[in-house]
């Protein structure tokens, strides 16, 4: 299942990318994790490896590598998403003041969810754009 949400986002690519690439806010914004550390050394780049908690659809613990690192531009980053392994790429652009942020999700199921993963694909599409829809609103906070 691949989608794409675009938000736009009152503030410059460098401050939102910033953000998103401090992974340990994802729990502020993504309704779904409740704890995201780095267990890697090092600055966060390409390579960075992270293990979070996720609490829905179920409690579990997962574990990605950031696989793109373009500060103020793109940043991307590989492996387990709930029950799904796949790719999150963020885009940015400059729209003014402001930036354009493409969120797009390459994601595949395993085992016996693969049957049914089509039928969740909206669900899923929505969930991530609700999850915009927060970091939004805390980006855009005075």
């Amino acid at each position: 299942m691949q989608f794409t949400n675009t938000i736009r986002i009152d503030r410059q690519p460098t401050d939102v990318f910033a953000y998103l690439a401090q992974f340990e806010n994802v729990p502020m914004w993504n309704y779904a994790i409740s704890e995201t550390q780095k267990i890697s050394d090092g600055p966060v780049g390409v390579g960075s490896q992270y293990r979070q908690a996720r609490t829905i659809p179920s409690p579990s613990e997962e574990l990605f590598t950031v696989t793109e690192f373009e500060p103020g531009n793109r940043l991307a980053i590989r492996g387990a998403i709930g029950p799904f392994q796949g790719d999150i790429t963020y885009l940015l652009e400059p729209d003014g003041t402001a930036t354009t942020l493409a969120n797009t999700m390459d994601l595949k199921a395993t085992g016996p969810l693969r049957l049914i993963a089509p039928l969740t694909g909206s669900r899923v599409k929505s969930a991530v754009a609700a999850n915009l829809e927060v970091l939004k609103q805390i980006l855009e906070r005075p």
